[in-house]
């Protein structure tokens, strides 16, 4: 590995909460790099300062990125390299970044990922809820009609959603997504991932609108939604209600195993009669 690689654009995941995930290569390629463009600064410099890191910053953010994109790329054709982070989490994902990326490449200048910490990843990795397939919609509409609109478009989308929000919205997003999405749809509302009060909430989108609604603690914290797609939990209970249904099958008659493969299940009686 060769951080200080001429003319590179490293692109360097930091923590989200838990300073133990940002990896040694991480700290090498920050280390060696001859300017960090960081989101926030202020936020960024304790960070650095905690694992030695004494590189120059300079900010990028979604209010400047277009101003300072083209001093950067000068820099990276100077063979000066430069790393790329956020807040926390991996730079791009609900974070600035993407065109500072695109000018490097569309200026043959090599860019790197460092991976680390993800919130959208790390929540789905924890939710019980599948992830063969999944659609990451980052942060839904800040006004009330556009996010109902949104969540109206969606809510028929059949791969699991992951949703990022903020505490002082994240009751709001939970009574409009139940609401849009019925309130038995199974979700997990994650809150501060690899922080102290790290917690897993909710079973469905009706328990979670209610616990946030009523508990204050919920709504604090960076906040991740995981949410069923539409369709997922029929489709789960109907296959168990077919595995229990196939076992019961071989001492009971159809009718009998039928039913109480579908008081075990959840699954459509019917369905598994038919089966």
């Amino acid at each position: 590995m060769n951080a200080g690689k001429r003319g590179s654009l490293w692109v360097v995941a930091t923590p989200i909460g838990n300073l133990g995930d940002l990896s040694p290569r991480a700290v090498q390629v920050l280390r060696e790099a001859g300017m960090i463009a960081a989101e926030d600064t202020r936020h960024s410099r304790p960070l650095l300062q905690h694992f030695g890191v004494a590189t120059p910053l300079t900010a990028l953010h979604e209010h400047n990125e277009r101003a300072v994109v083209e001093s950067l790329i000068e820099r990276l054709r100077g063979g000066e390299s430069v790393a790329l982070i956020s807040d926390a989490g991996t730079p791009l994902v609900s974070d600035p970044g993407f065109r500072l990326v695109r000018a490097a490449r569309e200026a043959g200048i090599e860019v790197s990922p460092v991976p680390g910490a993800c919130a959208a990843i790390a929540a789905l990795s924890v939710a019980g809820l599948p992830s063969d397939r999944f659609v990451f919609e980052g942060f839904l509409p800040a006004r009330e009609a556009s996010r109902r609109v949104r969540l109206r478009e969606l809510a028929n989308e059949p791969r699991t959603l992951v949703i990022y929000e903020s505490s002082h919205r994240i009751a709001e997003c939970c009574t409009d997504l139940r609401d849009a999405f019925g309130a038995q749809r199974e979700a997990r509302l994650l809150r501060e991932l690899t922080k102290v009060h790290e917690t897993c909430l909710g079973m469905t989108l009706g328990e979670i609108a209610g616990r946030v609604e009523a508990d204050p603690k919920q709504r604090l914290g960076e906040c991740v939604l995981v949410v069923a797609g539409h369709g997922e939990e029929v489709d789960a209970k109907l296959a168990e209600g077919r595995r229990v249904y196939a076992l019961l099958r071989a001492e009971l008659a159809p009718a009998q195993a039928a039913k109480l493969a579908a008081a075990i299940s959840g699954a459509p009686r019917k369905a598994l009669y038919g089966a």
